[in-house]
């Protein structure tokens, strides 16, 4: 009988995913807290859609091969959300919508962001403790951003921003970390096992 081949290994295509994340985050809540001009948002707009949302999509595509569940629907919803993000910058600057008075609907979007985030997050219970706390900060993040805008509030706004520098942070720690300890082939940065 002949031997069967062995499928080969397949990467870990998480590391992708969150350090697009992670980095499109960092930039935009620089702004958002004020650390950056808010003129600066032009140049945030092809990174989430290229950075952002594209390496999403194909990272979550990549966790459907690897039967990954989380991965899969995270990383296609946040590059769906820096799509969305973009597109209505995009759309706004250019005349294409009016979002002069869209303060609290953007808010009230934000917020439901928050909401799947926070349910997102119950699921990194059985993850290691680096993803909970990317999620943690995240849904954080988007209640922060949802209610400065909804309710006009500019220093929950900035709140938002800062803790958003923290998690977009945590979320490239922990693609550093999974990246180094798979090429080391052993624990190198901690990620916190659960």
């Amino acid at each position: 009988m002949a031997a069967q081949e062995q499928a080969p290994a397949l990467a870990n295509p998480g590391p992708l995913g969150l350090v697009g994340f992670g980095l499109t985050t960092v930039l935009l809540s620089l702004i958002n807290a004020g650390l950056l001009p808010a003129g600066g948002e032009p140049v945030v707009i092809p990174l989430a859609l290229a950075y952002g949302g594209l390496i999403q999509l194909i990272a979550g595509l990549l966790e459907y091969r690897t039967g990954n569940t989380f991965g899969l629907v995270a990383f296609l919803s946040f590059g769906a959300f820096w799509w969305w993000f973009a597109l209505m910058l995009l759309m706004g600057d250019n005349g294409l919508l009016d979002l002069s008075e869209a303060g609290s609907t953007i808010g009230i979007a934000l917020i439901l962001w928050g909401v799947f985030t926070f349910y997102m997050w119950i699921a990194t219970f059985k993850l290691n403790k680096a993803l909970w706390f990317v999620f943690l900060t995240l849904w954080v993040t988007f209640f922060l951003l949802g209610i400065g805008a909804a309710a006009s509030m500019p220093t929950l706004h900035m709140l938002g921003g800062y803790l958003g520098i923290v998690c977009g942070g945590s979320a490239m720690y922990t693609s550093f970390g999974e990246v180094t300890n798979a090429t080391f082939g052993r624990p190198v940065i901690p990620l916190g096992a659960r």
